[in-house]
């Protein structure tokens, strides 16, 4: 699996996570700070759209994940 697929799913699984524990009415709900760390993962993906700057992309290349062939994060 390729480092930008790898981004997408993790970006996706922690803004449904933390949208699912800072909602009121969900029924996993513990506080609503946890969506202030889906704002933290939609800026991330922001900048990283403008700069090119992704820090999971360099975690994942050192775990062993292959870039796509587009390469740069998410791209």
């Amino acid at each position: 699996m390729s480092i930008e697929r790898m981004i997408r799913i993790m970006a996706g699984f922690f803004v449904l996570l933390s949208l699912a524990l800072g909602y009121h009415r969900s029924p996993l709900f513990v506080s609503e700070w946890f969506l202030a760390f889906t704002a933290f993962v939609g800026l991330n993906l922001l900048q990283s759209g403008f700069t090119g700057f992704c820090p999971p992309e360099k975690l994942l290349a050192k775990m062993g994940f292959k870039r796509g062939d587009g390469g740069g994060c998410c791209s």
